[in-house]
């Protein structure tokens, strides 16, 4: 089984690293940047399976971020955190193709840490008795 590699993109970097650390105690690979140049900069040359960031950058550029991340990085799915209401009416996943999910910044390390997990997870069969068969 292969490590998951996560990028946390968080401009409060206390918060961030208490993130970073929870996650690398669950087996995880994690990088932390505080702002989208350094978190576009990481994603040209690093494949991550899931990107942390939060919606509402002191810089912006959130949104540019997973847009990247989803060209350079097809798999990675996107958890967007944020301590606004902003788009809690879930249309960051009309605006986001590869959003997969959206949390308070106040969630537990715990709860971050279950849906990094569900989100690495490879897609299941959803048929796993039905095989194809050659004719």
């Amino acid at each position: 089984m292969s490590v998951t590699k996560v990028l946390i993109v968080e401009n409060e970097a206390d918060l961030g690293t208490v993130w970073q650390g929870y996650l690398r105690g669950q087996g995880c690979d994690v990088v932390l940047t505080t702002g989208a140049e350094a978190a576009i900069l990481h994603l040209r040359e690093n494949p991550v399976d899931v990107l942390v960031v939060n919606l509402v950058l002191p810089t912006g550029g959130a949104m540019a971020i997973a847009d990247f991340c989803g060209y350079r990085w097809p798999q990675a799915k996107v958890i967007f955190v944020t301590n606004t209401t902003f788009f809690s009416d879930g249309s960051i996943f009309q605006h986001c193709g590869n959003a997969a999910a959206l949390l308070r910044t106040d969630a537990t390390p715990e709860d971050l840490g279950a849906i990094v997990e569900h989100c690495a997870r490879p897609p299941s069969d959803p048929h796993p008795s039905l095989k194809l068969v050659n004719s």
